[in-house]
């Protein structure tokens, strides 16, 4: 591993009730689940939908075959018009992420390329399920809500909050986890909720389970008191990500999050649709900094996606599905200022399967090294999180010490 420095049908259950009757945020294709963690420690993963296309977000130009292979998808090299915000000589970030970039300059902010799960699948569906189960079948829990069973108690809320109608797989599982529905999603009246309370409070299974919606019904109509979410802004990842840092930010609130966005399939007309994507992309991750304020400074997020995608394009000036990508760690908690990549090389013979840029760094160390090193868990429970992984050691050097 080499750093490139900087030059600067389910059935209904008792959970699923909880999801009907509390809180959460469906923003357009975008959902976001939040988690408690003991501590000052905040920890957020963003689930890109999709595949990002890998050398489009950080542009390996260094490389002597990257500009033949890629063709009209290259972008210009740094100092260009409409070219890409250097990364150090030899990569360079989309011009889209100049949010992303700021905070790479500022060291807050870290990339991993030629990264891939341990999957060599291609299906959109099956690739997610093993990147958020982290296992190498699709199993019923995901990693991070095994990662917070591990998590002691603190007196704060439930270990889990999931804003939407449903949760990514990443947070099913054995820690409890509840739910937040926007209004304009799924409107419940105050009137309704308190009828409703009344009919079941007797109720041994859903009595407290209602009553606990209520409560966090309560906890983030306080912390999000005024927030306008009509029109388009009810469609702004942006809005997502300044809710969830306001959230998390709170002395009470959540301490662990996973958000996910849809967009990232690029079969046709990649370089329109990128910038669209990347532009929404760095703006949601700026409004996650400011919302959770102070707190940024002991923050770590991931952003990571199932697969990358084909070196070359297609025939429609987009690309397949592919293999290896970028992964994306930023945060105040971040040792950034860097790219840390075991650079496979696109010449001759060096891509995978002869169309794919080959995977180098397993997604899992990069999880294992910010669960161990950032959210301070023991050696067990970073195994329990992703089992069966016993050959892959977390990656260091991720955090600030």
């Amino acid at each position: 591993m080499t750093d490139f420095p900087t030059c600067a049908g389910p059935r209904i259950s008792r959970r699923g009730l909880l999801l009907g009757l509390t809180a959460g945020f469906v923003l357009g294709g975008t959902r976001l689940a939040l988690a408690d963690a003991p501590g000052d420690a905040r920890f957020v993963v963003v689930l890109l939908r999709g595949g990002m296309d890998g050398l489009s977000a950080v542009q390996p130009y260094g490389d002597p075959a990257f500009a033949a292979l890629r063709g009209p998808l290259a972008l210009p090299e740094p100092g260009q018009e409409g070219g890409v915000l250097d990364l150090g000589g030899r990569f360079g970030l989309h011009p889209r992420l100049a949010g992303l970039h700021a905070l790479y300059r500022a060291n807050e902010a870290l990339v991993v390329h030629a990264v891939a799960g341990p999957y060599r699948s291609r299906s959109h569906f099956e690739a997610q399920d093993l990147l958020e189960s982290g296992a190498m079948q699709r199993l019923s829990s995901g990693w991070l809500n095994r990662a917070l069973t591990a998590l002691p108690r603190t007196g704060r809320r439930e270990a889990g909050l999931s804003v939407g109608l449903d949760m990514p797989l990443l947070m099913r599982g054995p820690a409890a986890v509840q739910n937040y529905a926007p209004g304009g999603v799924m409107e419940v009246n105050d009137d309704l909720m308190a009828r409703i309370e009344g009919l079941l409070s007797r109720d041994p299974t859903f009595g407290p389970v209602v009553a606990r919606g209520r409560e966090e019904r309560r906890f983030t109509s306080v912390v999000l008191e005024g927030e306008e979410m009509g029109g388009a802004r009810r469609n702004s990842l942006a809005t997502l990500g300044e809710a969830a840092g306001r959230l998390m930010a709170a002395p009470d609130g959540p301490r662990v999050a996973a958000l996910e966005a849809g967009g990232w399939d690029t079969h046709v007309g990649q370089t329109e649709r990128l910038n669209g994507t990347f532009g929404q992309l760095d703006r949601g991750l700026e409004a996650l900094r400011q919302g959770l304020g102070d707190a940024w400074r002991r923050t770590a997020v991931l952003v990571v996606t199932e697969f990358g995608r084909t070196a070359r394009p297609n025939g429609n000036r987009g690309t397949d599905h592919g293999t290896a990508g970028a992964a994306f760690l930023l945060g105040g908690a971040v040792a950034g200022g860097r790219v840390a990549a075991d650079w496979p090389g696109l010449g001759e013979g060096k891509l995978f399967e002869d169309r794919d840029l080959q995977p180098t760094t397993d997604l899992r160390a990069v999880a294992k090294g910010l669960l161990r090193d950032h959210l301070r868990l023991p050696p067990a429970a970073v195994e329990q999180a992703f089992p069966d992984s016993g050959a892959i050691a977390p990656m260091g050097r991720l955090v600030r010490a």
